[in-house]
Order: C-alpha cells, then sequence, then structure tokens
C-alpha cells in the first residue's frame, strides 16, 4: 500500500460504513489534487492524524466535555457537591455517633464518607455530560439559547445591609448566652446553684473570652466586607479571622471542652447524645471553613 492509501485507510476505520465510500471518493481527490504542487509525504502531514481528521468527518467530539455544555457541567457538579456531600457526612456522623464510636473514628469517618461521595458525583456527572456531548437528540432537547434574562440579578446594598445587621444580632446573641450560661442553666445542684452548661474549664483559662474575642472580630471582618473596598490582602486577613473562630470551636470540641461534665450528669444526657452534640459542633465548623475558603476564592478572582 502507498502512503496515501496508508492514511485513507487509517481514516476509513474510524468513520461508519455508510459514510466510508463517499468520504474516501472525496479524500483521494482532495489528495490528488494537492500533489500537483506538493509531495505526498507534505500533502499527508499537512492533513494530520487520521483519527482527528476522522473525527471532523464524522462530527464527533475529541474532548470529554465541550464549550457547549461545560458551563452547565460546572453548575450542575458544583450544586450536588454543595447539597449531596454534606447530607451525607452530617448522616454519616450521626449514624456512628449513635454507634458510640470514639471522636476521632467519627471524624475520620465521616470525612471518608465525604470524600468517597464527592468522588461519586464527580464521576457520575461527568460520566452523564459526555453521554449528552456523544448523543444529538440529547442535545437537540436539552440546549437552550442564552438570553438576556438569564443574567444575574446584581447583590442589592440593601440586601448586604440587612445581612450585615442580622450578623451583628446573633453575634451579640450568642456572645451574651456564652458569658451568661452559668447562671441561664436549668439543671441546678444540691445547694440550688445552677449548673453551667458549658465547661467551668473555659472561665478557668480565659478561653471563653478568647472565643468571644475572636468570634467578634468576625463581625469587624463582616462590617469591613460592607464599607473597604476589597483587596486581596485584605481578602486573605478577613479569612485568617473567619477561620479562627471555628478552627478553635473544633479543638474545644475534640478535646472535651466544650460541655460542662456536671451538667450532662445532672441533665441525664446519654454518651450518644453529647457525642451527637459534638458531631453537630464539629460539623457546623467545617461548613463556616469551608464557606469562608470557597467566598475567599470567589473574591480574590474578581
Amino acid at each position: 500500500m502507498s502512503l496515501t492509501d496508508r492514511y485513507i485507510d487509517a481514516v476509513l476505520r474510524r468513520l461508519p460504513n455508510k459514510q466510508r465510500a463517499e468520504i474516501e471518493r472525496e479524500l483521494r481527490a482532495s489528495i490528488a489534487d494537492a500533489m500537483e504542487d506538493q509531495s505526498e509525504t507534505e500533502v499527508l502531514t499537512e492533513l494530520g492524524d487520521p483519527a482527528k481528521l476522522a473525527a471532523g468527518y464524522a462530527d464527533r467530539p475529541l474532548q470529554l466535555i465541550g464549550p457547549r455544555f461545560y458551563l452547565d457541567y460546572t453548575r450542575v457538579l458544583s450544586a450536588l457537591l454543595a447539597t449531596i456531600v454534606p447530607a451525607v457526612a452530617a448522616i454519616t456522623g450521626l449514624i456512628r455517633a449513635l454507634d458510640a464510636a470514639p471522636v476521632g473514628q467519627i471524624i475520620t469517618g465521616t470525612l471518608g464518607a465525604a470524600f468517597t461521595t464527592a468522588l461519586h458525583v464527580v464521576f457520575w456527572t461527568t460520566l452523564a455530560f459526555a453521554a449528552i456531548e456523544r448523543l444529538p437528540d440529547l442535545q437537540r432537547e436539552l440546549s437552550k439559547p442564552w438570553q438576556l434574562s438569564d443574567l444575574p440579578e446584581p447583590p442589592s446594598r440593601k440586601a448586604k445591609f440587612a445581612e450585615l445587621v442580622a450578623l451583628t444580632v446573633v453575634t451579640v446573641l450568642t456572645a451574651s448566652l456564652i458569658l451568661l450560661s452559668p447562671r441561664l442553666s436549668w439543671e441546678t445542684d444540691a445547694n440550688g446553684q445552677p449548673i453551667g452548661v458549658l465547661s467551668p474549664w473555659l472561665w478557668e483559662t480565659g478561653m471563653v473570652y478568647v472565643f468571644v474575642a475572636v468570634a467578634s472580630t468576625g463581625l469587624l471582618v463582616a462590617f469591613a466586607r460592607y464599607y473597604l473596598k476589597w483587596t486581596v490582602p485584605l481578602t486573605i486577613v478577613a479569612t485568617l479571622v473567619d477561620l479562627a473562630a471555628p478552627l478553635l470551636l473544633i479543638w474545644l470540641t475534640v478535646t472535651d471542652h466544650v460541655l460542662n461534665p456536671a451538667f450532662v450528669a445532672a441533665a441525664g444526657l446519654s454518651g450518644g447524645t453529647v457525642r451527637v452534640i459534638n458531631i453537630v459542633l464539629i460539623l457546623t465548623a467545617i461548613g463556616t471553613i469551608l464557606s469562608s475558603v470557597i467566598e475567599a476564592f470567589k473574591r480574590v478572582r474578581r
């Protein structure tokens, strides 16, 4: 076989049978015309990889997910990761806590379940969009032309201010409840004195004031977000401040310095209930950390 025969054969074997005869005639005529001015080697080299040429004839994409559906793919994937993964992690942590597993095993099991779920979500979503990319009938049904109505609404200044007010109220109430918790307990000791919900260790070491101060600093960062012009250094500093409180909460929870043992005994809370409370606190802190990191990346990119 000549080089031309070998090249055409490499193209045709990648095409449906009904297309081969017509494309072979067209390709041979094109090569013959080009060889009037160039050598056979030069002509075939310019035509390029036979597999790529065949894909062009067959209108078959050479990418897993092309630009037509890529934005839809990323939006669906982001939504699934943001909903399914946290739900599975929370359920897994709750089940392990009810089984009276150690805190370390609960954390590792929860993170492992979240990681495995994320892998499945990415794999099956990618597979679905890759199939859509290769099925013309599905493409026609799912494709929708972009319209001006699809533009996102600009963030409202009033809505941001309302969020700031709400955050201020929540922060003040939370800090007040923490500081007043020794006197607000519904459980009392033999002398009729209230038994605080939170561990006395927090007051003995002054850690409770550190935690309140860190949370209050986060409120100052929220005001900075509203009034100041954002820069990359300011975004990094604000993110570090946002991470401080949830990281501190995780450390206090893992080291059993959140609940007062005397209160747990007086209230008759079981070990499983205490583990569930600890897991809820840890998952809440992890969710806050992820939210802060994602928001920081968005701001730095902008």
